[in-house]
C-alpha cells in the first residue's frame, strides 16, 4: 500500500500577512510542533480536474482550530476553516493551472502549524502536464484489488495511464471479433489476459479522470500471422533481395519473435488503423502508445530501397490520427531516435525512452531541454527511465537517494517520469516487480508529485533557463553550475515571466553521476541548513520564497532578505535533494 498522504511540518507566520515570517539568525523557520497534535491525511477524489469543477478533498481526521489555505505559486487565494473530515473547493475559472491545498493549526500564540498538504491540477487536456503511470498485469482481479491500484495512481496524481502488453497479439491487438470478442487471451509472454480486468481498469481509471492509453508497437508481427492480410510487401528486410525479415528476435517463454514492417507502408497503416478501430469499438480507451524498437540500422523495403525508419514514422502517426482523429496518441521515441522527425506531428506531448549512452543527470536535461526545442516549446516530455536497472535482475529494495536524484533532475527541467504503476518501474518488460520501494520512498515520491502539480506553472509551463549568478554567502552550499559535478550543489535558472527561478540540486554526497544509479549505490545527501546565497538579479525584488519537497510539505516559504544593488542576499533554511528559489 502506498503510504497516507501526511506531512508533519511546520510554517511561522505573522497573524498581519501570509508572506512574511519570523526567523532565527541563521535564517531557518521555528517552531516546535505541539506533541499533542497528529498530522492529517488528505486526499482528492480524482487526479486532474477541468475548469468549473468542484475537488472534494478527504481527510482522516479533523481539528476545532484547523484551518484550509490554498495557493497558487505562493500566493494565498483563499482561507477557510476546517469544518469536517469531508469538503469541497471551487478554484478559479483558469485553465492549466497548478494549485496547493493546505491544513494548518492556528495556536494560540499566533504561530501556524502546517499538518497537510496536496497538490491539485486544473487542466481541460492532461497531455499539456502529463503524469503518466502504468499498468502491466491482467489477471483475474476483483473490483477492491483494480480500485486500490488505481487508488494509490490517483495519490501521485497520475492522470495518463499507459496500458502495457495488454493485447492478443502485435498485428491483432483484440483478441477475437468486435461481435465475439475473447474474454480471456494469452499475450506474447503466454500470460492469461482477461477482458474483465482490462475493461475494469478503463472505468476504474476514467472515475479518477486519467485517461487509458493501449500499448503496441507500430510495426510489430507475430509468427501467427495471416500472409492473406499482411503481405510480403509490407515488411522491413536486412537485404535488398528481401529473403530475410528484420525481427526482434525473442527467446522462451515468449512464444513469437516479432518481425517488423515498414510504419510508412500504406497498406500496413490502413491494416493496423482497421485493428486499432476494433479495440476501440471493444474497449473504451482513449488513445494509442505507439512503441518502436529504436535505430534497425540498414533496413529494406521489399523493392530493395532503404527503408529509414526515422523518416517513416511522421505518416505512420498521421495515419493513425487521420483514422481516428478524437483518440490521442503517444510516440516513444526509444532514445531520441525519430524524436526529431516527429515532434511536430499530432502528439500530445513527446517521450522518450533513455538507453546508454544516455547515462548521467546532464543527459536527462539535455534530452529534455532538445525536445522543447524540437516542438518550439509546445510540448512538454515524460521520461521512461529505467533506476537500479542491474539490481532489478533481483529481489530487492529501490534505492531511495538514486530515485530522487532522478526525479528532481527531471522535474527541474520540466519533465515526467514513468515510473508508478502497480510496483515502480526498473526495467523495460514492465510486469518485472523484483524491486519494492520502501516506506521511505513512498513517502517521498509523494510529496515529489505534490510539488510538481502545485508548481507546474513554474516547472512546465514556459519560460527559459538560464545561468544565475549565485554564489555562497557562508561557505556551507558549495555551489556549481549545470551540469552536475561531485561535491557541489548545482544551480539550474529559469526564468518564467517575472519571476526568476533557481533550482538547487544537491549532490555535495553523490558518489556518481549516473541517472540510473544501476546497482542502487547513489548515496544519500546530507541536510544544509541555514545557508547564506548572494543572487545576482536585474531590477527591483518584491519578494522572494522557496519550496522543496523535501522541506515544509513543499509549502512556499517566504524568505527575508536584503537588496544591495543587482544583488539579493538570503538564507536558504533547508536543502536535501532539491529545492526552488522563486524570486519575483
Amino acid at each position: 500500500m502506498i503510504r497516507k498522504r501526511i506531512v508533519h511540518i511546520a510554517l511561522m507566520v505573522t497573524l498581519a500577512t501570509v508572506i512574511a515570517c519570523n526567523e532565527d539568525e541563521g535564517g531557518a523557520i521555528q517552531y516546535t510542533p505541539d506533541p499533542e497534535v497528529n498530522t492529517v491525511e488528505i486526499t482528492t477524489d480524482k487526479a486532474i480536474y477541468n475548469p468549473g469543477d468542484n475537488i472534494t478533498f478527504s481527510a482522516h481526521k479533523t481539528y476545532d482550530n484547523a484551518f484550509i489555505r490554498y495557493t497558487h505559486l505562493g500566493n494565498v487565494i483563499e482561507e477557510v476553516p476546517m469544518t469536517g473530515a469531508s469538503w469541497t473547493w471551487a478554484p478559479p475559472s483558469q485553465d492549466f493551472k497548478g494549485y496547493m491545498a493546505e491544513v494548518f493549526i492556528k495556536h494560540a500564540d499566533g504561530t501556524e502549524e502546517t499538518i497537510g498538504t496536496v497538490g491539485i491540477d486544473v487542466s481541460s487536456d492532461w497531455t499539456k502536464f502529463p503524469r503518466y503511470g502504468f499498468l502491466s498485469k491482467y489477471g483475474q482481479m476483483s473490483q477492491a484489488e483494480m480500485e486500490s491500484i488505481i487508488g494509490n495512481l490517483n495519490k501521485y496524481h497520475i492522470n495518463g495511464i499507459q496500458f502495457y502488453d495488454w493485447m492478443y497479439r502485435q498485428h491483432q491487438p483484440l483478441a477475437g471479433t468486435v461481435n465475439e470478442p475473447m474474454e480471456v487471451w494469452n499475450d506474447i509472454m503466454n500470460r492469461d489476459i482477461y477482458k474483465s480486468t482490462v475493461d475494469g481498469y478503463i472505468q476504474i481509471a476514467h472515475d479518477k479522470n486519467m485517461k487509458a492509453m493501449f500499448y503496441n508497437l507500430a510495426y510489430g508481427v507475430l509468427d501467427d500471422y495471416d500472409p492473406d492480410a499482411i503481405t510480403p510487401q509490407m515488411f522491413i528486410y536486412k537485404d535488398t533481395e528481401h529473403s530475410t525479415k528484420d525481427m526482434h528476435e525473442l527467446g522462451a517463454p515468449f512464444i513469437s519473435n516479432i518481425y517488423l514492417t515498414d510504419p510508412a507502408n500504406s497498406s500496413w497503416q490502413e491494416y493496423l488503423a482497421q485493428r486499432n478501430e476494433d479495440v476501440y469499438e471493444v474497449f473504451d480507451f482513449d488513445g494509442y502508445h505507439i512503441d518502436q524498437l529504436g535505430d534497425r540500422g540498414t533496413v529494406y523495403r521489399y523493392d530493395g530501397s532503404s527503408a529509414n525508419l526515422s523518416d517513416a514514422f511522421p505518416s505512420f502517426i498521421s495515419a493513425m490520427k487521420s483514422a481516428d482523429p478524437d483518440k490521442e496518441l503517444v510516440f516513444n521515441a526509444v532514445n531520441q531516435y525519430a524524436q526529431q522527425q516527429i515532434a511536430d506531428e499530432e502528439l500530445g506531448f513527446l517521450y522518450t525512452e533513455v538507453w546508454s549512452p544516455n547515462e548521467g543527470f546532464k543527459d536527462l536535461s539535455t534530452i529534455l531541454t532538445d525536445n522543447a526545442a524540437y516542438s518550439n516549446n509546445t510540448k512538454n516530455t515524460v521520461l521512461a527511465a529505467y533506476i537500479n536497472y542491474n539490481k532489478a535482475n533481483g529481489q530487492g529494495l529501490f534505492n531511495t537517494p538514486g530515485v530522487l536524484l532522478a526525479d528532481a533532475v527531471i522535474f527541474a527541467f520540466g519533465g515526467s517520469h514513468l515510473e508508478l504503476g502497480e510496483h515502480m518501474l526498473a526495467k523495460e518488460y514492465f510486469p518485472n516487480n523484483n524491486l519494492s520501494m520502501t516506506d521511505e520512498l513512498k513517502a517521498a515520491l509523494m510529496e515529489y508529485y505534490d510539488f510538481m502539480v502545485a508548481y507546474q506553472n513554474l516547472l512546465r509551463d514556459g519560460g527559459n533557463f538560464n545561468e544565475p549568478v549565485i554564489n555562497t554567502g557562508d561557505g556551507k552550499l558549495n555551489l556549481g553550475s549545470w551540469p552536475p559535478t561531485m561535491g557541489k550543489v548545482a544551480a539550474v535558472g529559469k526564468q518564467v515571466e517575472n519571476k526568476q527561478v533557481v533550482h538547487l540540486i544537491n549532490f555535495t554526497n553523490a558518489n556518481n553521476l549516473n541517472w540510473r544509479d544501476t546497482e542502487g549505490a547513489q548515496s544519500t545527501p546530507a541536510s544544509i541548513e541555514k545557508a547564506m546565497v548572494n543572487l545576482q538579479i536585474n531590477g527591483t525584488v518584491n519578494k522572494i520564497w522557496y519550496a522543496s519537497p523535501d522541506y515544509k510539505g513543499g509549502v512556499a516559504v517566504p524568505l527575508e532578505y536584503t537588496q544591495n544593488g543587482s544583488t539579493v542576499n538570503f538564507k536558504v533554511p533547508l536543502l536535501k535533494y532539491w529545492g526552488m528559489i522563486v524570486v519575483e
